[in-house]
């Protein structure tokens, strides 16, 4: 019978690959080409200006062209995956795959380049010629011995770095794996027994990584298809191999697997038995990476031997020992500095950032990419997961120091902290436009409570905050919940011991509490029974109660839920003093910029007044951003030409607006388009008193706020920072369902921020 799912997947491949347009590359333009000018400056005359400046000094490059963010990956097609010597053509989608992930992880942009060469000299001397294009050079994909001779001439030759990513890859991450499995089971590299399969070019490059780590070289067994690699030995032998021979007669795998602390095998199928793996030492190291079949599948390997610490080249499998850890990040260090070559300090560099991140706390990130998995260090969590997006920051940060430290970097980075902040801001898009909030947040450490304290996301963020912040996490929940979805997410953080925890159903505050709230209420027909029972089992009133007392500065809320519910509440306990909310502002983060809108949620038909005190309130916020402000007033309404509902109100506004003479630019009624275009809104109104595109856009409504909102979250890959609540003096603030950990840890650096207030 036909295997359904096997071929389903084959066609789900195949369909992939060739719609809805064939490959998985093309080429974008980075500059404009939409007339005369543009044309002449890209081209001739304009172009020959750059070219002079880089036959005057060849290090402009990187300034005037795409050298120095351009790599080549490289292959001839002879040793492709598990496919074998397939040809150069075949190669083409795995080499558009490995440009893929260049540029999906790294943002390094790629050429995937396919030679028809087997000669190693001669395919030596192709990519030496290819130096004046690219910044980097990744070969991939050469059989062994060919590709040891390719790397070592390309290296020789060139003056930019050459990475033979099967040799080196592998090595970095297996190097990663091994260094976190001995701490798991309590061994030591040099006292470890290691017997390794497979003598092409990973299995060398990783015995080699694991000789600088430590292991002794007389403590590692080699054996292939022709059995251990011992003296003496004529068939099948390379230069790579005799390095590692053992004795000088024949034995097999069975012969030499007693007593072994690690297995290593980058060889084929069920090379390793169960028999030979009981034969093993206690808790044995079993590293089977032969793909897409390992040389032993980890059921059968732990019937044997229960204690196995095991790693495979599989994504269905714990502990994926996965190139795409290791690649792009070493190649942004490299290219960042201007490494000249990748040398063995940066490859340990690589090694200990990728093994330090999954000792710590797993990512929100990478924990949505991976629902379900348990990432925990531990025996099933040796090696962060590839959508870790930490990885860009740690990895390419450590790779970067290693290449300044060992000399081989041409231009060296002054500020390494600022560096990985950069990178970080690639990845977490919100990252660079929330750095003033963080960096102010830090002057005061306040204490702020959440309303959903069992939910995963709060919790994540709470342990987020004590390690990026001084503001102190309340959490609302039964303390049996929090601390089993602390452990069981990997969480380092425990109630009561890292954050104060108040437990609805038997917190020692709770008379105070329903006191409170009674007497706050008692006038607006709350009774004593229900305000006994809202304290029970209500925790954003909980929450706003202690906020209102004094036991915490500020409240987020709104996880779960509708937001006008937890808003009443708000209202209820905390709009007094002159405090009120005026409305929600989302802060989107957008390809080309931020861009903020109000009111998204908190008045659904808003008067005038209401609408000024939203572009007073959203101006206000823009700067803690470091944003200037410059906003516009939207409506069906373009300047007057309509009398509709949101014009007449929009009209009114700016009458309000220009009495109070703020110090900030405003525009309006006009519809979005005029007021994001400068082009549109000067053939309406020439000389208007908006420079530029706006970035507040204040809506007439929150239908139509909302609905932009979401159109430019779902559609235009906007990041949302907030909903956040104007008027309430930072005391309150509401999410919405759909809000991240990363966007929650956002919201608390913004409650963490005491409010400046603006004329």
């Amino acid at each position: 019978m036909p295997d359904d799912g096997k071929d389903g997947l084959r066609q789900a491949a195949l369909d992939y690959h060739r719609l809805p347009r064939p490959g998985k590359l093309e080429v974008r333009a980075t500059k404009p080409l939409a007339n005369g000018q543009d044309l002449a400056r890209a081209y001739s005359p304009g172009v020959a200006e750059a070219c002079l400046e880089i036959k005057a000094d060849p290090a402009t490059a990187r300034d005037y062209t795409s050298r120095g963010n351009l790599v080549a990956v490289v292959s001839n097609g002879t040793a492709v995956l598990g496919l074998g010597n397939i040809g150069a053509l075949a190669s083409k989608p795995v080499m558009e795959g490995k440009a893929v992930l260049f540029k999906k992880f790294a943002n390094i942009d790629c050429f995937d380049i396919e030679l028809n060469e087997s000669d190693p000299e001669k395919l030596a001397e192709i990519v030496c010629a290819l130096e004046p294009t690219f910044g980097a050079i990744n070969l991939e994909d050469i059989k062994a011995p060919d590709c040891f001779t390719v790397e070592r001439l390309c290296r020789e030759r060139m003056n930019i770095p050459v990475f033979h990513d099967d040799q080196h890859g592998t090595a970095i991450v297996v190097g990663a794996a091994t260094t976190n499995a001995l701490r798991v089971t309590g061994k030591r590299w040099e006292e470890i027994k290691v017997v390794s399969t497979g003598g092409g070019a990973a299995g060398i490059a990783c015995l080699d990584m694991l000789v600088t780590l430590g292991v002794r070289r007389e403590n590692i067994w080699l054996c292939d298809l022709q059995g251990l690699v011992h003296h003496g030995r004529e068939a099948d032998m390379t230069p790579q191999k005799a390095a590692y021979a053992q004795g000088a007669t024949p034995a097999t795998l069975a012969d030499v697997i007693g007593g072994a602390d690690m297995f290593l095998g980058l060889s084929g199928p069920n090379v390793l038995s169960p028999s030979m793996v009981a034969r093993m030492a206690e808790r044995p190291i079993i590293f089977a990476l032969a793909n897409p079949s390992p040389e032993i599948l980890p059921d059968l390997a732990r019937q044997a031997a229960p204690g196995a610490v095991i790693a495979t080249g599989r994504s269905d499998f714990p502990n994926q020992v996965n190139n795409v850890l290791c690649f792009p990040f070493i190649f942004r260090g490299a290219l960042d500095v201007g490494a000249t070559t990748i040398n063995d300090a940066m490859k340990l560099a690589c090694v200990e950032g990728i093994a330090e991140l999954a000792r710590a706390t797993t990512s929100a990130e990478a924990a949505a990419a991976y629902h379900g998995e348990e990432m925990t260090f531990g025996p099933d969590y040796l090696i962060p997961k590839p959508f870790d997006p930490r990885l860009m920051g740690v990895v390419a940060t450590a790779v970067a120091r290693a290449a300044m430290e060992s000399g081989v970097a041409t231009r060296p980075i002054a500020d390494l902290k600022a560096y990985k902040d950069q990178l970080d801001g690639s990845v977490f898009r919100s990252a660079l436009i929330m750095r003033p909030v963080f960096e102010a947040s830090k002057h005061a450490a306040r204490r702020i409570v959440f309303a959903e304290g069992e939910d995963e996301r709060v919790l994540r963020t709470a342990a987020a905050m004590l390690e990026e912040t001084d503001d102190k996490p309340i959490l609302i929940g039964r303390p049996e919940v929090v601390d089993v979805r602390c452990r069981r997410l990997g969480l380092p953080i425990r109630p009561d011991r890292d954050f104060e925890l108040v437990n609805p159903e038997s917190d020692a505050r709770y008379r105070d509490y329903w006191g409170t709230y009674h007497e706050l209420m008692a006038r607006r027909g709350v009774t004593p029974d229900t305000a006994r029972a809202i304290m029970r089992t209500n925790t954003t009133a909980i929450g706003a109660v202690m906020v209102h007392r004094g036991e915490a500065e500020s409240l987020i809320c709104g996880t779960l839920g509708q937001y006008l519910w937890h808003l009443g509440y708000v209202r209820q306990i905390l709009a007094r003093d002159g405090l009120r909310p005026v409305g929600a502002l989302s802060l989107m983060i957008l390809d080309d910029g931020p861009l903020f809108v109000a009111d998204t949620q908190v008045h659904p038909d808003p008067t005038p007044d209401q609408v000024v005190e939203a572009v007073i309130g959203a101006a206000r916020h823009a700067r803690r951003f470091g944003v200037v402000p410059k906003v516009a007033l939207c409506s069906h309404s373009q300047f007057g030409n309509l009398d509709t509902a949101s014009g007449l109100r929009m009209r009114a506004a700016m009458e309000i607006l220009d009495r109070l003479r703020p110090d900030f630019a405003y525009e309006g009624e006009m519809h979005v388009d005029a007021a994001l275009d400068p082009e549109i809104r000067d053939r309406l109104l020439p000389g208007s008193r908006l420079e530029g595109a706006a970035n507040i856009l204040i809506f007439s409504g929150t239908d139509t706020a909302s609905g932009v909102r979401n159109i430019l979250k779902m559609k235009a890959r906007g990041l949302e920072v907030g909903p956040i609540l104007m008027g309430m003096g930072n005391r309150a603030h509401i999410v919405t369902p759909s809000i991240t950990a990363r966007g929650l840890l956002n919201m608390s650096a913004i409650a963490g921020t005491p409010v400046q207030h603006y004329s």
